[in-house]
C-alpha cells in the first residue's frame, strides 16, 4: 500500500508519516515538500519512506511525481501557504493553495481515477458567527473572512464535485488550530497558540498578539494525526452528499492556555510570554468562530480531543 503526503516537511506531515508506517508493515510512504522532508520514524521503518523535494507549483514536477507508473492508494494533501502568509501574499497563496492543488487533483483523476484523497482544509472556511452561535455543517454557510479560507473552500468544492462524479474519492477534513505543535513557528495566524506553550519550554520568549480573552477552537497534534489516519478508512458512502467534515476539537481561551502553561511548566515559563498586540493577526483570528457541533464527525468515527491540560502535559513530557 503506497501513500503520498504533500507538505510533509511540516510538523503534522512528519507525525502523520511516522504514524502511517508504524500502523502497518505493508505501507510505504512518499513524503514531499518544497524542501526535501526529513524521513520520520524509527530506524526499522525508515526503509519504507521516500523523501522527495518537489515544487508543486511546477506542472512538470507534479507530472513526475504523479503518473501511471508511480501509483498511490491514498494521497494526503497537506501543502499550503498558511493564513497570514496567504493574506500577506495573495498571488503566492493562490498559486500554492489553489492552482497547484487543482493541478494535482486533475493529474490524479487522469492517472489513477478513484484514488482516495484526504485534503486538510480549515475551519477558516467559515467567517465570524454571532457570539455563542454553534456551527455545524448544515446551519451556517461557509463565507471565509480570509484569502486562506477562500482558497481552502474552493478546493473543497472542487473535490466534492470530483467525488460526486467518481473522478476521485475525496475527504475534506477541516482542522481546528493544531496546538501544541513542536518545531518552528509557522506563517499561520494561529501559530501563537503553539508558540506561547512551546517556546517557554525551550526557555525562549513568546509573543501573544491577541487578547487573553480570545476563544479558539483547537486540537492536540496527537488527536489530529489519529483522525487523519481514520479519514482514509471511512467508507465513501458514509459521507453522504458532502465530503467536508468539521473535525472534533476543544473551545479554550488564551487565558486557559496560559493557566495550563503555568500549571505544568511553572511561573518562570509563564513569565516568558509577552503580550504584544498585532492588529493584523487579531483581525484574522477574530474571523474564526470558536463554537462547533461535531456530532457528524463523531458519527463518522473520528475521535474527540484530550483536555487542554493533558495536551500540554503530552508536550511537556519530552522535556523530562
Amino acid at each position: 500500500m503506497s501513500i503520498l503526503i504533500t507538505g510533509a516537511g511540516g510538523y503534522v506531515g512528519q507525525e502523520l508519516a511516522a504514524a502511517l508506517i508504524s500502523s502497518s508493515p505493508d505501507i510505504t510512504v512518499t513524503v514531499t515538500d518544497v524542501v526535501a522532508p526529513t524521513i520520520p520514524g524509527s530506524e526499522e521503518h525508515r526503509g519504507r519512506v521516500k523523501s522527495v523535494q518537489a515544487d508543486l507549483t511546477s506542472t512538470e514536477v507534479v507530472d513526475g511525481l504523479i503518473n501511471e507508473t508511480n501509483r498511490f492508494d491514498t494521497v494526503y494533501l497537506l501543502h499550503g501557504i498558511m493564513s497570514s502568509g496567504s493574506e500577506a501574499n495573495f498571488e503566492l497563496g493562490i498559486r500554492v493553495n489553489l492552482d497547484a492543488t487543482r493541478y494535482i487533483l486533475d493529474r490524479l483523476r487522469a492517472t489513477m481515477p478513484g484514488v482516495k484523497v484526504v485534503f486538510t482544509s480549515s475551519l477558516a472556511v467559515y467567517g465570524p458567527a454571532q457570539p455563542g452561535f454553534i456551527i455545524d455543517e448544515t446551519n451556517f454557510p461557509p463565507v471565509p473572512a480570509s484569502s486562506y479560507g477562500s482558497q481552502k473552500l474552493i478546493v473543497e468544492t472542487l473535490l466534492n464535485d470530483y467525488s460526486r462524479r467518481g473522478f476521485l474519492d475525496g475527504r475534506c477534513v477541516r482542522l481546528p488550530t493544531v496546538t501544541v505543535r513542536a518545531g518552528k513557528p509557522t506563517q499561520a495566524a494561529s501559530s501563537f497558540a503553539s508558540d506561547i506553550i512551546r517556546e517557554p519550554f525551550h526557555g525562549k520568549k513568546a509573543i501573544l498578539p491577541v487578547s487573553k480573552e480570545t476563544d479558539m477552537w483547537i486540537c492536540s497534534p496527537y488527536t489530529v494525526v489519529k483522525n487523519l489516519l481514520h479519514a482514509r478508512n471511512i467508507p465513501k458512502e458514509a459521507f453522504g452528499e458532502s465530503r467536508s467534515v468539521n473535525l472534533p476539537g476543544l473551545k479554550v481561551s488564551v487565558q486557559e492556555m496560559l493557566d495550563g502553561l503555568e500549571e505544568v511548566g511553572g511561573k518562570e515559563r509563564r513569565a516568558l510570554v509577552e503580550e504584544k498586540y498585532d492588529a493584523d493577526v487579531d483581525r484574522i483570528v477574530q474571523g474564526w468562530t470558536p463554537n462547533f457541533n461535531t456530532a457528524r464527525a463523531m458519527k463518522l468515527g473520528f475521535s474527540k480531543d484530550v483536555p487542554m491540560i493533558e495536551n500540554i502535559k503530552q508536550f511537556a513530557s519530552r522535556f523530562g
